[in-house]
């Protein structure tokens, strides 16, 4: 199914919706009836990819098991192989050769939910659209720390869900588990957004930080690196691609904006200089990664441009990793969300969200 197509057709029966409500972002997938949480316990979880985000879910989970007694069944990499256990598998599972297909693995595992945690891919959001499919077609739930399949395929992935009548969230995929989806779907009722700006992306504030104090450039991405925090290939932070997909990815949900990374008008900071940077910071000034969402002329603007700020700039207080978003709303006016130095930990913690939100609606 080609994601761009299926994203662009319109909606069943939306020749009859007024104007006012066509242009409603569809933020809530499915409307479910919630129960409370003790009679789900011990949903069967399995994870595909597990690196850091997913070792750190697995140790969340440890400790919240007396609490939230779910149980990992399988897990699936590239790199170690698979390996399942129907009674729940250790944070260190002993890895056999891995399954042969991502299908064989799923009807193995025979989980109630999916945990998609794989790498991103900026440019088609592949392998993890795909994996994301192949659960539905199971009707099993899906939640994902990958933006890549929202960033490029969020209104078709949310049809087919609803079709196979399983819940799809992913709520650290743009702001390291800082509640922003579950903040509109649960908690702004009748709310319509009008746009948003966001400064998401923290290695390019982690190297304009160290050319304010005098290093280069290369300095910045190597102390970004020294982090944890840079992409592996560092041009997806410097030329803004990062922050494109997750201005896409927010767009596609909040505003059924139906785009892509490409989609967004792009400049980073790769022709920042020290020398530059100084001299704004003795004006008081700084720069900042900043992504912006308007709703212009019936559509949707997207741009990620390094912007020249005041220093007592709200979007110039966050630094280092922390993460800010301002929510432009007609009943709320401008709501945010911020998020102070989040690491791998946190990220963990949406996914979380997203799965005790899962069992109570079952």
């Amino acid at each position: 199914m080609n994601c761009w197509s299926q994203a662009r057709r319109a909606p069943p029966g939306s020749a009859n919706r007024s104007p006012e409500s066509a242009a409603l972002p569809q933020v809530r997938t499915q409307l479910f009836l919630c129960r409370s949480f003790d009679t789900v316990a011990g949903l069967r979880l399995a994870l595909i990819g597990y690196g850091n985000v997913g070792r750190a879910f697995a140790r969340l989970l440890d400790r919240k098991k007396s609490q939230f007694p779910f149980r990992i069944v399988a897990i699936h990499t590239l790199r170690h192989g698979s390996a399942f256990d129907t009674h729940g598998l250790p944070q260190e599972p002993a890895f056999g050769p891995p399954a042969q297909s991502i299908e064989e693995f799923l009807d193995r595992a025979t989980a109630e939910i999916v945990v998609e945690v794989t790498s991103l891919n900026p440019a088609t959001g592949e392998p993890a659209i795909s994996h994301i499919r192949a659960a539905f077609a199971r009707r099993v739930h899906v939640i994902t720390a990958n933006k890549g399949p929202i960033a490029h395929c969020y209104a078709s992935l949310r049809t087919e869900a609803a079709n196979a009548g399983v819940m799809f969230r992913f709520e650290s995929t743009c702001m390291d588990g800082a509640p922003v989806f579950n903040l509109v779907r649960d908690h702004l009722p009748g709310v319509r957004v009008l746009g948003f700006t966001g400064v998401l992306n923290s290695t390019s504030k982690v190297v304009v930080e160290v050319m304010r104090q005098g290093g280069s450039f290369q300095d910045g991405i190597e102390q970004a690196r020294r982090m944890g925090i840079a992409e592996t290939d560092v041009s997806y932070d410097i030329d803004g691609w990062d922050s494109a997909a997750k201005t896409a990815a927010l767009a596609n949900v909040l505003l059924d904006a139906r785009m892509t990374p490409l989609d967004v008008e792009r400049k980073g900071i790769g022709r920042l200089t020290t020398d530059r940077v100084q001299e704004l910071a003795a004006k008081r000034k700084t720069v900042s990664l900043v992504s912006r969402a308007r709703l212009v002329n019936g559509g949707v603007r997207l741009r990620v441009r390094a912007e020249v700020l005041d220093d007592t700039d709200l979007l110039a207080s966050v630094k280092g990793t922390s993460n800010l978003l301002l929510i432009e709303t007609d009943l709320m006016g401008t709501v945010g969300t911020v998020s102070i130095s989040p690491g791998v930990d946190q990220t963990a913690y949406g996914i979380f969200s997203d799965l005790v939100d899962i069992a109570r609606c079952l």
